[in-house]
């Protein structure tokens, strides 16, 4: 059975919002090459700064066993547990300059808008991703020869979402452990930083919890 966790909002959003989360199980089904092409088509029209365009992404599939078994050499060996359900892995990267030489002051930034939009786009399609912190920087780097002017950043697991039972250990448990945000006047400010905004006042986050 797959498992819905739609966001319980304090506002309404997209659909595609509240939809989109991050499970670890995945179907052992392939992602068509349209629909793989789609959601990188959709990172490219992102917003970046002087339209620098700093995102870079380096993708294996299943269907290369070779080019996927480098790639999951990439990621850290509790994250492997999970990361080989997936058809898809790729590693987002970030070009650190801009065109005419100079540092960027936001291309990590730039970069994880390319990547949101990536990802709703995969929710469109019935997709699911899971981003992950847990890789090998420097075995990417000497791996895929990335240069030194471009930061590695993450993973993405991608593809079609599976039952919690297929994964081991703790992670069934994770899987459906319920949502949790911080409140809009934790974050939102006016005035100076830590003063919620007018507009969005309400309990804290850890007055929800209580």
């Amino acid at each position: 059975m797959i498992l819905r966790k739609p966001a319980e909002t304090s506002e309404p959003v997209h659909e595609l919002i509240r939809e989109r989360w991050s499970p670890r199980a995945f179907l052992d089904r392939p992602v068509p090459q349209e629909l793989l092409t789609s959601v990188f088509e959709a990172a490219r029209w992102a917003p970046s700064c002087n339209n620098s365009q700093p995102w870079r992404y380096i993708v294996a599939t299943s269907d290369d066993r070779e080019a996927f078994e480098t790639a999951q050499s990439c990621v850290n060996e509790r994250n492997q547990r999970w990361t080989r359900l997936a058809p898809v892995i790729s590693f987002v990267c970030a070009y650190q300059y801009l065109a005419d030489g100079r540092a960027s002051p936001s291309h990590m930034y730039d970069t994880g808008m390319a990547s949101a939009q990536l990802i709703l786009q995969a929710t469109a399609h019935g997709l699911v991703v899971h981003q992950l912190a847990g890789i090998l920087r420097d075995k990417i780097r000497e791996t895929y020869e990335v240069p030194d002017d471009t930061d590695i950043i993450c993973g993405l697991a991608l593809g079609y979402q599976g039952d919690a039972s297929l994964l081991p250990a703790e992670l069934p448990e994770r899987e459906v452990q319920p949502r949790k945000r911080r409140a809009l006047a934790d974050f939102v400010f006016t005035g100076k930083f830590g003063e919620p905004y007018l507009s969005v006042t309400g309990p804290s986050a850890s007055e929800e919890e209580s």
